[in-house]
């Protein structure tokens, strides 16, 4: 499992970035239909990280601290923004599990999933949370957000000597890794009963597409290659696990520039015991 620390550390995007917000009226625009990544990587701009995990981590210590109700793309809002499916599937686990839920969250930035469930979880028997983040972001977390139930891991491999996951959640972060089949094999070998994809690109053609993503200025001015997942495809790779749910993310439908329809979506799969 050691390969996934360095798609971690180089090539997922900031936390700002992938947290896709809704896309009607905001700018948000796909273009190109490419080759490689590295054909598609050559036109992005890249971000600047640093800057990003600053607003992130003021953010997220309002609502640790309780000064702030939720936080999304380093943004403070008044009210919890759920993700419905997401919270059923965590407690869905959490009731095959004797009351005990542990999350291993990939991607998770500073564990805005985890505050935004924070009132559902602090009823439960018990709750542990792990993070796979990039670099910066664990140094962060570690410094300042841990504590007994959330911790940072800069890799799968690392995480798993301490946590025995009965969820794996994946949001908005498959579609920007290079190889989004290496996570894919590694989720295969994880002994959870749980795996959680929300706010996922999918179409409907046979084969995975790469295209350019770029971000609005008000959002954050970048650009960054992204996997349109074929739902096909992903089924088959995921040969250990059964659809338990599917649902539609607040993005919903798109079409990019280069008109090529795919539609934000998640799933909720269950393991499939021999």
């Amino acid at each position: 499992m050691s390969f996934i620390k360095p798609l971690v550390k180089d090539w997922l995007p900031p936390v700002l970035f992938r947290a896709i917000r809704q896309l009607n009226g905001k700018g948000m625009r796909f273009e190109g239909n490419y080759q490689t990544w590295a054909d598609a990587a050559a036109f992005c701009t890249g971000y600047d990280a640093g800057s990003i995990l600053d607003k992130v981590l003021e953010a997220t210590l309002k609502v640790k601290r309780g000064q702030a109700l939720f936080e999304r793309d380093s943004v403070i809002f008044d009210e919890i923004q759920y993700s419905w499916p997401v919270t059923a599937a965590l407690m869905w686990a959490a009731a095959r599990n004797n009351g005990e839920l542990h999350v291993l969250d990939f991607g998770g930035a500073l564990g805005s999933s985890y505050f935004q469930n924070r009132r559902f979880l602090s009823q439960l028997k018990a709750v542990s949370w792990h993070v796979v983040e990039q670099a910066h972001f664990i140094e962060k977390g570690k410094k300042f957000i841990e504590d007994d139930i959330l911790k940072f891991h800069s890799s799968i491999e690392e995480s798993v000597k301490f946590i025995s996951p009965n969820v794996i959640l994946l949001s908005s972060v498959a579609q920007y890794l290079p190889c989004p089949e290496w996570l894919f094999n590694q989720i295969n070998s994880i002994d959870a009963d749980i795996l959680v994809f929300d706010r996922t690109p999918f179409t409907a053609a046979l084969q995975d597409t790469i295209c350019i993503q770029y971000v609005p200025s008000d959002i954050y001015k970048a650009s960054y290659p992204i996997w349109l997942l074929s739902r096909v495809k992903l089924l088959g790779q995921l040969s250990n696990w059964r659809v338990h749910e599917s649902f539609a993310s607040p993005e919903g439908s798109v079409t990019s520039d280069a008109g090529i329809v795919f539609d934000f979506s998640g799933y909720i799969f269950e393991r499939i015991h021999a």
